[in-house]
């Protein structure tokens, strides 16, 4: 049956003329309900789709982060987050779309099973079973689409939890694009859809720049905003922007930023170390080092001496000391919303 259809059809025989559903009052009581049943029905789907053994194992699975910059997927990335999972179940977790993953990374890896679940809303989110096949898995691995859907349908409820629990026990996640989003302490919500370098650097507190924090606690993610498609789509100014923010609102002094760019992900161990991998442009670690100048609503951003280690592929960084090798180090300002730049010829990225 169709999404929406019994609620379709239950307003439909609402709207029929007053004088006909008085002399159907039993047509109407079943409108009534159709109407008020057919939204928990669809409120409560979800969809677990599984490939490999049906039960689970139990394994030592190692901790780390495998955090990607979107755009085409990287195999040597997903190899190593099932190597983390020690050839345990693995869970890709989504609110929205297919299983697609699940022959993708049953191909790549040697897994007890790979399986799907989504979770498409808050009465979902609410299920202590949809919780319990989170705890179960060994590795979790976030994908992309639109990550206020995993703010607003996960966040407070036991899937939040679960997430949690899982990094806690010093089981690997990973994430890409919207995945990614979610993975630092503090997260770009794309609440009011997304954002602009050019309307955010104009505008710091622009409706659409919607900034949210405290749903993942990941190691070394601490006090650190994460962005994703980040040379492909032109983001370093509202990166710039959401790190001003982080400090003008009061939730940080020094706020730290990780931005990928697509086809680029950084592999975090539990020590902080980290590699960059992929064919993407770079990654880009980012330290605010003084307050914003300027940062109000309906004025362009101010703000200087943001620290940028450009890390390419085959460098590293050590997120617990903050030093990085085989990249190179620059400074950012923003002077009037227009970004400013140390490297040779002013370039940004």
């Amino acid at each position: 049956m169709r999404k929406g259809f019994l609620a379709t059809l239950g307003m439909t025989i609402l709207f029929l003329p007053y004088q006909f559903a008085m002399k159907n009052q039993r047509l109407l009581i079943i409108a009534i309900l159709l109407v008020s049943l057919a939204p928990q029905s669809q409120a409560r789907s979800h969809k677990y789709t599984r490939i490999g053994n049906a039960a689970d194992v139990s394994t030592k699975p190692i901790a780390g982060t495998a955090l990607m910059g979107g755009g085409d997927d990287l195999d040597d990335a997903f190899k190593w987050l099932c190597d983390k999972a020690q050839g345990g179940d693995f869970l890709i977790l989504r609110a929205r779309g297919s299983d697609d993953y699940n022959p993708y990374v049953n191909k790549l890896c040697k897994l007890n099973s790979v399986a799907t679940l989504v979770v498409p809303n808050r009465r979902t989110a609410q299920d202590p079973a949809i919780a319990e096949i989170i705890h179960r898995a060994e590795a979790v691995f976030i994908a992309g689409g639109d990550q206020s859907r995993y703010i607003k349908f996960w966040r407070g409820t036991p899937v939040q939890d679960a997430l949690n629990a899982h990094i806690a026990a010093g089981k690997p996640i990973g994430g890409t694009s919207a995945g990614l989003a979610v993975l630092g302490e503090f997260t770009f919500a794309a609440m009011i859809d997304t954002t602009t370098s050019p309307q955010a650097l104009k505008n710091p507190y622009d409706k659409h720049v919607t900034l949210t924090k405290d749903f993942l606690r990941v190691p070394h993610l601490e006090q650190l905003i994460t962005d994703s498609h980040f040379v492909k789509r032109d983001r370093q100014g509202r990166t710039l922007v959401f790190l001003a923010r982080m400090t003008q609102d009061g939730w940080s002094k020094a706020p730290r930023g990780l931005a990928i760019d697509e086809k680029s992900a950084v592999l975090l161990e539990p020590d902080g170390r980290s590699s960059v991998i992929g064919t993407g442009v770079a990654a880009y670690f980012y330290q605010v080092t003084q307050p914003p100048e300027a940062c109000r609503r309906k004025q362009p951003l101010t703000i200087h001496n943001i620290s940028v280690y450009r890390a390419p592929t085959g460098a590293h960084f050590d997120l617990a000391t903050w030093q990085g090798q085989g990249g190179a180090a620059y400074s950012l300002s923003v002077e009037g919303g227009v970004v400013q730049s140390t490297q040779p010829g002013g370039a940004l990225y």
